[in-house]
């Protein structure tokens, strides 16, 4: 097998959206203005999309007595978007040749936000789970879009950087939506937490707007009737799936967020009940933990670009597993610090495997983004509510085996690719530029 770099490199003569003819001046690199300004655009985009996709994680406990439903319905208010969103994350990569990366993006926060808005006023829970769905479906713009702009216009040498920034944003989303949906639910109910969601959401797709470079090395290529389309799809999916190193980072997303969405769904109904009866502002000033998600996506993204990729995945992959461990303490101190370390493991681990999947694609990067991203969010959605069978039949030692589980998985898949890229010799530095 081929380095990822020497993979990225043979991606020259393969169909592709990344603009490989484009001087490697085009690049941006780290330290320009132009650099910077995707990055905190990117950012913003993933704290929006991030926070308004989980925001209702903590209203979860309010959901099942407003709406008269159990734990495991109240979890399809996150696993009916995650799912939609999964689906229009892959129909989206599919089309991706054809579509403008900015403006498929800002359309996409814009939509997604006013539909966060509107669902604050959702008047049953049926209403509340279509206004999700659609929100799902808005949402489908960003995440594979935001990869392949990333892997197509910064520098490779800086990719694991940047894509750690972007992750950071989620993180930030992620911890933004939860704890402020907390605060603001305990104080004036969880419509009014939805909406501030909302409008933060439409500030964010604004300041994207405003910040992200027009792309540089992509132009949109005209539609070539439906054959020809599909022709693309389908060598673009048959390239991917031949690549099995590729095909094991897409399982690892499914299984990462799989783990992780089960966690953070139920660890409120844990935190709630005895021996902690915690309030609902206290769990959701727990999810502050993301902060070590924002460190842990550049830190690790960095340790990636240096030290290689697949011993970073294995020990990011570790740590989510050995902070697992921690969270069936009945001791809040440990509980807490199980979830810090799991929430580092997991981000530096989805870092890491996100950026690589850029590299690694031989070819058609916004539709290998899109298969990574399709598992990623299927992942959260089937494995996230499964994990409410495991809430009801073993309470919180059901939903961490299961999780568990999971990332025991994982950790295979990553100890399999840092074997086989090690032993695979390195492309030289002036090759990957080139590519």
């Amino acid at each position: 097998m081929s380095s990822p770099s020497a993979e990225s490199g043979a991606a020259r003569g393969t169909p592709s959206t990344s603009g490989a003819s484009a001087p490697a001046s085009d690049y941006l690199a780290r330290g320009t203005p132009g650099l910077r300004r995707a990055q905190w655009a990117l950012f913003a985009a993933g704290f929006s999309t991030f926070s308004l996709l989980y925001c209702v994680q903590p209203l979860m406990p309010l959901f099942t007595h407003a709406f008269d439903v159990s734990p495991a319905q109240s979890s399809l208010v996150l696993s009916l978007c995650t799912g939609l969103l999964a689906v229009a994350i892959f129909l989206v990569g599919l089309f991706s040749q054809a579509l403008p990366r900015k403006r498929i993006m800002a359309l996409s926060l814009f939509a997604s936000a006013v539909l966060g808005t509107v669902a604050a006023v959702a008047p049953d829970w049926h209403s509340l789970l279509v206004l999700r769905a659609l929100q799902g479906v808005a949402m489908g713009g960003v995440p594979a879009v935001a990869m392949a702009y990333l892997a197509e216009e910064v520098e490779p040498d800086t990719l694991g950087f940047a894509m750690g920034l972007y992750i950071s944003g989620s993180a930030f989303g992620g911890l933004s939506g939860r704890v402020i949906t907390g605060l603001v639910s305990d104080h004036f109910g969880w419509r009014a937490a939805m909406g501030t969601l909302g409008l933060l959401g439409i500030v964010a797709a604004v300041l994207f707007v405003w910040l992200l470079p027009p792309s540089r090395r992509f132009a949109p290529q005209r539609a070539r009737g439906w054959a020809g389309v599909f022709g693309d799809v389908r060598g673009g999916i048959g390239a991917h799936l031949k690549n099995g190193p590729l095909c094991s980072l897409f399982a690892m997303g499914g299984l990462l967020m799989g783990a992780f969405v089960t966690i953070y769904n139920y660890v409120g109904f844990r935190l709630l009940a005895p021996p902690f009866s915690l309030s609902q502002t206290f769990i959701g000033f727990i999810f502050v933990v993301y902060l070590v998600g924002i460190f842990a996506s550049t830190y690790f993204g960095r340790l990636a670009d240096r030290h290689g990729r697949g011993a970073m995945l294995m020990a990011a992959t570790g740590l989510a597993l050995a902070g697992l461990l921690l969270t069936l303490s009945d001791a809040l101190p440990v509980l807490i610090a199980g979830i810090v370390v799991f929430t580092f493991g997991f981000f530096a681990a989805h870092a890491v495997a996100s950026g690589w999947v850029g590299q690694m694609s031989r070819g058609y990067k916004a539709l290998a983004a899109s298969l990574y991203l399709l598992v990623y969010y299927v992942g959260s959605s089937v494995l996230g509510s499964l994990g409410g069978q495991f809430w009801t039949g073993g309470a919180w030692p059901g939903v961490a085996a299961m999780a568990g589980s999971l990332l025991l998985v994982a950790l295979c898949l990553s100890a399999g690719l840092y074997w086989r890229t090690a032993r695979a010799p390195q492309a030289p530095v002036a090759e990957r530029g080139a590519s």
